[in-house]
């Protein structure tokens, strides 16, 4: 099994199915119209002299290796990471969150972990947690389901979008904490597929301590860089891979010195002999979030990241074109 596809998600037909809902959601309340709808980020809703930002994700299969582990005090936090590095991306600060868990009983540690969990990721990125709903459905679900919505603001004037990417741009990654949430149907099949268990050992830690390890929150150090540099694109890396820097813009995005990934992303490429492409077009590789600015706010975003004690490097550039190139391994992604 060496692609995503082949573990049950096909990126593409991912997309196709999107499509298909979308062309039917027509209605639009008047007088607040969407500025910015489906296919960004967040979305962005005029309210007055401010938009607001809204949008939905969830922690998915990793929470089965939460369940597997009976370990449930990190999921928490990437339900809430996986939401608001998705509402910094169009320039809005988070403020509020709403979760929504699926249980199939009641298990008293669980709820007490995940609530940890909820507690620290609010925290780290200043939001409140203002309510949600938990849905007990044993005929529908055999494990646990965690997901929830977030909600930003930013003045009208200052949003993010990616239509000043320019030529000569600078690509900016942040460092992941390691696979974050995505492409884990892939991770577990593989695992199963070559009869490797979740208390095997890399290093000093098990496979399923580290396949744990919680989202990065890059609120509070990107909202600096936006107050003090002058971005021009921002980009969470998910589910897709590199393939997410195409719904910024249709320039040319050259990765010609990535961050170096994490054991993790070699072990599980080597246990397989999975083609880089497929590697960087379902997984993060250690680069989590992408900062496109003009070369001149290099050295300033440096110090901020300094300052927050986040690891970043210059990655790439911009140029004429389209798509996202990687000089390196001779690959090329020219759709999202």
């Amino acid at each position: 099994m060496k692609t995503y596809s082949e573990a049950g998600v096909d990126i593409d037909k991912k997309d196709i199915f999107l499509n298909e809902l979308l062309k039917q959601l027509k209605f639009k309340r008047k007088n607040l119209s969407p500025f910015l709808g489906a296919g960004h980020y967040s979305a962005l809703v005029n309210f007055g002299r401010y938009y607001i930002a809204i949008n939905t994700d969830g922690v998915g299969t990793k929470m089965l290796v939460a369940d597997e582990m009976k370990k449930w005090d990190t999921v928490g936090i990437d339900a809430i990471a996986m939401n608001v590095n998705d509402t910094i991306c169009v320039g809005a600060e988070p403020f509020a969150f709403v979760d929504y868990l699926i249980i199939s009983d009641y298990d008293m540690k669980k709820a007490k972990e995940i609530g940890k969990g909820l507690n620290k990721g609010a925290k780290r990125s200043n939001i409140s947690i203002v309510g949600g709903e938990t849905a007990v459905m044993p005929d529908m679900v055999k494990g646990t389901d965690l997901s929830g919505t977030a909600i930003g603001f930013l003045k009208k004037g200052k949003q993010i979008t990616g239509k000043k990417i320019k030529k000569g741009d600078l690509i900016i990654a942040l460092k992941s904490s390691g696979l974050h949430s995505n492409g884990f149907t892939l991770v577990r099949k593989l695992l199963k597929e070559h009869n490797l268990s979740y208390l095997d050992k890399i290093g000093s830690k098990t496979i399923g301590e580290i396949l744990l390890t919680p989202t990065e929150i890059y609120v509070k150090t990107v909202l600096d860089i936006i107050r003090n540099s002058s971005v021009n694109g921002l980009a969470h890396i998910t589910g897709g891979g590199l393939r997410n820097l195409i719904r910024l813009s249709n320039k040319k995005f050259v990765i010609d010195d990535p961050i170096k990934p994490h054991k993790i992303f070699s072990v599980l490429q080597e246990i397989d002999n999975i083609e880089y492409k497929e590697m960087y077009q379902t997984f993060n590789m250690g680069m989590g979030f992408m900062v496109i600015a003009p070369e001149k706010d290099e050295n300033g975003i440096r110090e901020i990241l300094k300052n927050h004690g986040m690891f970043g490097k210059t990655v790439g550039h911009i140029e004429e074109g389209n798509g996202v190139y990687l000089p390196e391994y001779k690959i090329t992604y020219d759709s999202y």
